[in-house]
Formats: structure tokens, C-alpha cells, sequence
């Protein structure tokens, strides 16, 4: 993004507050960090973290935080990071009303309407994903990876071969 020339008062403040920060020494930065947080450094904390930290902070204070949904959206990343500490976490990916979705099962195409109410199927509307997935193949599945919106590879027998499978 390009930045205009002149800046607004508040933006110049960060930003000279900023410009600050890279030749800062480490006992300003654990005072800065002490006025801004009101708590100590954590003592894992060096240079380069209490930077971004304060730099973070300043930014919140004049531009605003995080949105409702994203501090959720974070939440939840955190929570599943805690509850999978060795595995892959995966971005929930957002489907935006209107959207259309399109499988191949078993040499049938199969379309489905994303609506605000859910998922439009045959003319009726599902809560889930998995439910259309089931209607389709009879079988339980994960509706986001049998539609494809998960990053994993699809299972043996996913009937996207041109042989009917």
C-alpha cells in the first residue's frame, strides 16, 4: 500500500514512534513495553519481540484492535493449536453466499448453491455439507473435504476418476 506524503497527525505520531523502535536499547524497550501493557516483559522476550509487541500495540491503540471476528477466528486457532500440538492447522475457509459448488461422484455432477440459510441441494436446504455429502454417496463424509475446501487428499474410491469408481 502506498502511504501518502503528508500524514495525518495521529499517523505521524506512530509513525515517529515507530521509527523509534529499531535503535531503541533493550531497557527502553522493557520500560515502553511495561507503559503500553502495564506488565512486565515476558523474561523469554528479546529485542526483536518486544519490538513487534510495542509496535503492535501503539498501532492498536490509534488504528483499533481486532475485529470480533477475527479475535474469534484466532481463538480458535489457538484452541486447536493446544489441542493438536503436533498437527496441521487449517484456516476455516469462508464461502460466500452465491458461491456454487461442483462434485463429481461416480460420473454425476452434482451442484450445490451456497446460501445464507446453508446449502441449497435439490431444492432443499441443508445445514451442513456432510449432509449433502451423505445424500450423495450414502455414506458418511467429511462435507468440506468431499467437496474439496480441505487441503488434504481426497480418499481412494472418491469416484473423481472418469472409470465410475
Amino acid at each position: 500500500m502506498i502511504r501518502p506524503a503528508r500524514l495525518v497527525g495521529s499517523d505521524r505520531v506512530v509513525e515517529a514512534e515507530l521509527a523509534k523502535l529499531p535503535t531503541m536499547p533493550i531497557a527502553n524497550l522493557r520500560i515502553r513495553y511495561r507503559e503500553l501493557f502495564r506488565a512486565e516483559p515476558p523474561k523469554a522476550f528479546g529485542p526483536d519481540l518486544l519490538r513487534r509487541s510495542i509496535a503492535q500495540r501503539i498501532q492498536e491503540r490509534t488504528y483499533g484492535g481486532l475485529s470480533k471476528e477475527s479475535s474469534r477466528l484466532l481463538r480458535q486457532l489457538v484452541k486447536a493449536a493446544r489441542s493438536k500440538p503436533n498437527g496441521k492447522l487449517e484456516l476455516p475457509r469462508r464461502i460466500k453466499a452465491g458461491s456454487e459448488l461442483v462434485r463429481t461422484w461416480r460420473g454425476a455432477t452434482y451442484r450445490v448453491k451456497v446460501t445464507v440459510e446453508g446449502f441449497a441441494f435439490e431444492g432443499e436446504t441443508y445445514a451442513s455439507l456432510s449432509e449433502i455429502a451423505c445424500k450423495i454417496t450414502g455414506t458418511r463424509w467429511n462435507g468440506p473435504r468431499f467437496f474439496g475446501l480441505r487441503s488434504s487428499t481426497a480418499p481412494s474410491g472418491s469416484g473423481n476418476s472418469s472409470n465410475g469408481d
